[in-house]
């Protein structure tokens, strides 16, 4: 790898909102390569053969009990990685205020492992006090960025820490919507500082979904903001009218296509921490590994592209 850090949880984080962050930095750094999905499947594996993967992240919900095993591996693995911590039930897009046990879980969580990076999702998930194993997404209105800023500022401020915002794999769109959703990520990110989390696998399911294309969304994404990736498999289906329809089945290879928006995003951007999810249908370490390889060389030539590009415009 020859990457450099870059990015929150390493030497170089996003521009924050005005006033600069009111959060505490992690002592923890997460360099500009690529990490995977920690499964305990894989501790063994992890611990003898790791290979070049450089952080792993957890969902933040595994391991809100008190201990036992679950807790014994994250201690174990967190000796020799930096971790992102991924929530995925806070329901930040809904309407009711979020769990104040959920949010002392996961503030706990953070005081226990101080991970490098820490994120949620752009979707709500509870309905009452019911709460459902998805992630449902929500129309980009006034309102319900009213709702969103006031859950990311919420969350920020009870956890001490800056989040990062990952973009939704959407199935429907909604009628009453006003903004577009990058535009929505954007005004998220202006009124409270938060980051993103670009889940380029969810840019393509929802563009072949929705009839849109990805360039002209990743045209428009903030990407000054990003501090994280995610790259993932889908499933491929068809809808009732037998059009295609993309599942974020995270059970599958990336796909060819992703890779090349992938490659896109960080010759852009730069290099960014990278996260491969691989969530069902676990395969061997060997595999996921490859994949987390396939990503630092992706990652390799855009930090080289990168700095050419830089120092052309400097003269240099």
């Amino acid at each position: 790898m020859t990457t450099t850090p870059l990015r929150e949880g390493s030497s170089e984080a996003p521009p924050q909102a005005a006033g600069g962050s009111r959060f505490a930095a992690s002592t923890a750094r997460i360099p500009a390569s690529a990490g995977v999905g920690f499964k305990h499947a894989h501790l063994d594996a992890i611990l003898s053969d790791p290979g070049p993967v450089g952080f792993l992240e957890v969902h933040a919900e595994n391991y809100m009990g008190d201990g036992g095993f679950p807790h014994r591996a994250l201690e174990r693995v967190r000796r020799d990685f930096p971790l992102s911590l991924h929530g995925v039930c806070m329901s930040i897009g809904g309407p009711r205020p979020l769990s104040a046990d959920h949010l002392d879980r996961f503030r706990a969580l953070v005081e226990r492992y101080e991970p490098a990076l820490v994120s949620e999702h752009l979707a709500w998930s509870t309905h009452d006090e019911v709460f459902m194993n998805d992630l449902l997404p929500l129309p980009y209105t006034e309102e319900t960025l009213g709702h969103v800023c006031a859950h990311v500022e919420r969350m920020q401020d009870h956890i001490g820490r800056r989040i990062l915002l990952e973009n939704p794999s959407t199935y429907v769109v909604f009628d009453n919507s006003t903004m577009s959703e990058t535009d929505f990520l954007r005004e998220i990110v202006r009124r409270t500082g938060c980051g993103l989390l670009l889940d380029v696998n969810n840019v393509f399911v929802s563009a072949t979904n929705h009839g849109f294309s990805p360039m002209s969304y990743l045209v428009d994404y903030p990407m000054e903001h990003v501090g994280e990736i995610h790259l993932a498999g889908h499933a491929v289906q068809e809808d009732d009218e037998g059009d295609p329809l993309l599942i974020d089945s995270h059970d599958a290879p990336v796909a060819d296509a992703v890779w090349d928006l992938f490659s896109v995003v960080v010759r852009q951007c730069g290099p960014v921490p990278t996260l491969v999810e691989w969530d069902s249908d676990l395969p061997d370490w060997p595999v996921l590994r490859a994949e987390a390889e396939a990503a630092d060389r992706i990652l390799d030539e855009a930090a080289r592209t990168f700095m050419m590009g830089k120092s052309h415009a400097t003269g240099s």
